[in-house]
């Protein structure tokens, strides 16, 4: 079970929480000048990575606010939660924080029978 810290609310089950995606994504400013292709990068395009990484959550069955996170996404340690229009924490801050586990790679399934390039 996974406890996450609404900052307006307090801990509380995973259950309780949606995950919105990745954070700190910049609207375009002009929409009705930006092309088809950057439209749809803006929309659904987003960084995947294995490790630290920006989230938005919302307390979907509480408050129903929404608010930061900054998550590993190998170990789903939640290392900081912030709300919305806080300055993010600088992802070097937890440099030190292992990325995997288990040593598995930065990509990939950890399936080593496949031919690393």
């Amino acid at each position: 079970m996974l406890l996450i810290n609404c900052p307006y609310c307090g801990e509380r089950d995973q259950s309780e929480f949606s995950n919105g995606g990745e954070a700190h994504v910049a609207r375009p400013k002009n929409p009705e000048l930006v092309s088809d292709r950057e439209w749809s990068e803006y929309v659904f395009i987003r960084a995947n990575p294995k490790g630290i990484f920006y989230e938005r959550w919302v307390h979907t069955h509480g408050c129903k606010k929404w608010f930061n996170a900054v998550r590993n996404t190998s170990t789903d340690e939640i290392l900081k939660i912030y709300k919305l229009g806080e300055e993010p924490p600088t992802l070097k801050d937890f440099k030190n924080t292992p990325k995997t586990p288990s040593g598995e790679p930065k990509v990939g399934s950890g399936n080593f029978a496949v031919k690393k390039l």
